[in-house]
Formats: C-alpha cells, structure tokens, sequence
C-alpha cells in the first residue's frame, strides 16, 4: 500500500507552546502529554503549523521542505508607500522589445503565482506558456473572434453587452490579419510570451493573475491582459485543445508579456474611491 503524505510534528522538538494549535484552521492539531500532534484526515496540508512553530518542531513530505525559507526582515518585507508607489507606478503594456524572455524568468513569475492564497487550499491554479507557436495561437484567435462576432451580430448578447460593441472590430480583425499575417497584430502586439492561468475557482486565477504582474513589472517585464485572448479560447475548442487545458478548467486570464519598448515617468490620477463605510 502507498504510504500517505502528511504533516508531523517531532515531540523531541515540540516545546508545547500550542502555537500551531491555535493558529490551525481545521482544527486538526491536539495537544496530548504536553506536545503537539496532527490528525492529517482532516489537515488542509496549509502549512501554517510549520510557519508559525518557533522551534521547527513541524514537517511534511507533502511538499518539499528546502522550500521553506526562515522569516528575515531584510528580506521579507517593504515599507507600504514604496508598495502603493509600484502599484500606482505599474502600466499595462502595449509596445514591447523583439527580445525574448528567458525560461528563467518565466518561471520566477510563475513562482509568484503558485505561492498565491487559493480556496481552501486547493492549489488548482496552472499556468500554459506560450512562445514557440505564438503564430498558431494567433491564427486560431483571430478565427474564433471572427466566428464569435458573426454570432454577436445576429444575435446580440444580452447576457454580456459589452461584447456587441466588438462583433465589428473581431471581423475586420480577421481580415486584416489574412491581408497582413505576419505586421497586423492587435491581439499581441508582437509581444513574445503569453501565459494562460487555469484554474477551478475564479478567484484562484484572479489573484495569482494578479500577482504574476506583479512580478513580471518587479523583473522589468510589461505585461498586457488580453480579455480578447481568452474571449477566443472560450469560444473555441480548438484552441482549448491546443493549449491542452484540462476539461472542467477555466481559462481566466491571458498575460500577453515581453520586455517594454516604451519609458513611463510618473504615475498617472484615477477616480476617487468609492467606499461605503458601515
């Protein structure tokens, strides 16, 4: 029989601070002759119990261990203006350099998103990364929105009006594609990455979309997202097949990426926010 993965606490090393019994979220741990002890039937395999045990009392071969990383205030934290400052300071990006972007790059990006909170700790986001056959990603695209925007004109979506405003410009996107393949690009804009976030929950996908711009502008990479991209590949499955997206997934956002070939200096003004204080 396979042994289970789980979470274990060392009784040599527990001091039974009962830290990690009060900060699990299930529930699951328990104290018993003055150390700690995990029910893992019921654990949520979060990790919190290993973060928050003062003494490293905690493990698990769930995941790997190396990745844990001791909290270092150098390293670990950012004063709140120079946060909201790059937050402001971000820019969606429509001009980008012919330059690729490395494989390492990319996966230090990725890396923002698979650290990002998930719905019960499910950890149901995947990332598809497309640069290879970015022409075949086009080609597809530019026929779903074509197919999508003749179905929008006959019959207007009432579900989504704001899709009806595009039916025109998809079709004529089409055929100044067929004319010029190779210069018209409004999907890409000749960018040379995209990345796809998969996922089962919504949210999931939001915030590690969220989090992987983020990243993408602290390593220097624009990032655009392309709600035309993922209009296509919901529309099509054709392109579901080609990105290989598996069934019951949801295609949340597409980051069309590459190095900036434009130089911003200064924030921009937004509207106020609206809050209803209770």
């Amino acid at each position: 029989m396979e042994r289970r993965s789980m979470f274990d606490i060392n009784g040599e090393q527990c001091i039974g601070c009962k830290e990690c019994i009060r900060d699990c979220p299930k529930k699951t741990i328990y104290y018993i002759k003055g150390k700690g002890k995990i029910n893992n039937k019921g654990c949520l395999k979060c990790g919190h119990c290993i973060a928050i045990c003062p003494v490293e009392a905690v493990s698990t071969d769930t995941y790997s261990m190396e990745e844990v990383i001791p909290y270092d205030n150098r390293t670990f934290s950012i004063t709140p203006d120079n946060l909201l400052n790059f937050i402001k300071f971000r820019r969606t990006m429509r001009r980008f350099q012919a330059r690729k972007i490395e494989k390492e790059v990319i996966c230090k990006i990725i890396e923002a998103g698979r650290f990002t909170e998930t719905v019960g700790n499910s950890q149901d986001v995947s990332y598809i990364v497309v640069s290879e056959q970015l022409n075949l990603l086009k080609q597809l695209s530019f026929e779903s929105l074509k197919k999508k925007g003749e179905e929008l004109l006959a019959n207007p979506s009432k579900e989504d009006p704001s899709l009806n405003h595009y039916a025109s410009a998809w079709i004529g996107y089409y055929r100044k594609y067929q004319k010029d393949p190779d210069g018209f690009d409004p999907l890409l804009n000749h960018a040379p990455t995209v990345i796809f976030v998969v996922c089962d929950h919504l949210i999931d996908g939001g915030l590690a979309s969220s989090n992987l711009e983020l990243m993408a502008n602290a390593m220097g990479i624009g990032v655009l997202f392309s709600g035309f991209l993922v209009e296509a590949a919901k529309a099509s499955n054709k392109i579901r097949d080609y990105l290989k997206v598996p069934k019951g997934k949801h295609i949340v956002s597409a980051l069309v990426m590459g190095y900036p070939d434009a130089k911003y200096y200064r924030t921009v003004p937004r509207a106020k926010a609206e809050i209803n204080w209770l």
